[in-house]
């Protein structure tokens, strides 16, 4: 299926293998920007959209693989293809192991090429989304206030309303109400919808019942 909103960012310091994969990769309807050298790519303004980036391995300047290593180190999650015409096996190796999407020696098949982005593109649209999801959920815990938010973290622990009332020396009523907010503004069908959210947002799980 066409990625219509995908683009495909490629680093190559061959000029003839820059033009044929964008001949390649625009006749198969992505967008395409083309770049010398990492640091040209890095320079770049890039749309928030699905992509991914083929790159070489070799080229003046820093490598491929150490250009992965940066993107890596500054949370860029952007999925990368790497090319080369020198490529050896501890060098694929290291390349998979640090999140590489696929290794192609050139000459390479076209479609090996063109399922190695669209597996890349599939992983950065599903990065994207948890992303979007995770940033809905801090929205939602931002409108928590500061009981309703040590209610939420003591009841995700299993604890009943007597026994976060009696953590938290309010009467009962008081927890069942905020535990009712908490459910609302968090959007928590149920306890375990809302354990998950809990998990997801790292709050502690472990806390002990007062005697």
């Amino acid at each position: 299926m066409l990625e219509q909103s995908a683009t495909i960012y490629v680093v190559d310091d061959d000029p003839l293998v820059r033009d044929g994969l964008d001949s390649l990769l625009r006749s198969v309807g992505y967008e395409v920007c083309t770049f010398a050298s990492v640091d040209e790519f890095a320079r770049h303004p890039r749309a928030d959209a699905p992509s991914c980036l083929v790159l070489d391995v070799r080229m003046p300047g820093p490598s491929g693989l150490d250009f992965q290593a940066q993107l890596a180190k500054s949370g860029d999650a952007i999925p990368v293809i790497f090319l080369t015409g020198h490529g050896d096996v501890p060098m694929s190796v290291q390349a998979i192991k640090a999140g590489a999407v696929e290794f192609l020696l050139k000459p390479f098949r076209e479609q090996d090429l063109l399922d190695a982005i669209r597996a890349g593109l599939a992983k950065d649209r599903a990065h994207r989304l948890d992303a979007g999801l995770m940033a809905e959920l801090l929205d939602r815990f931002a409108t928590l206030n500061a009981r309703e938010r040590e209610v939420m973290a003591l009841v995700v622990t299993g604890l009943l309303n007597k026994q976060i009332a009696g953590e938290l020396g309010v009467s009962e009523i008081t927890v069942k109400v905020n535990r009712a907010q908490v459910m609302r503004k968090m959007k928590a069908a149920t306890l375990p919808d809302l354990i998950r959210m809990a998990d997801r947002l790292g709050l502690a799980a472990n806390r002990q019942v007062k005697d």
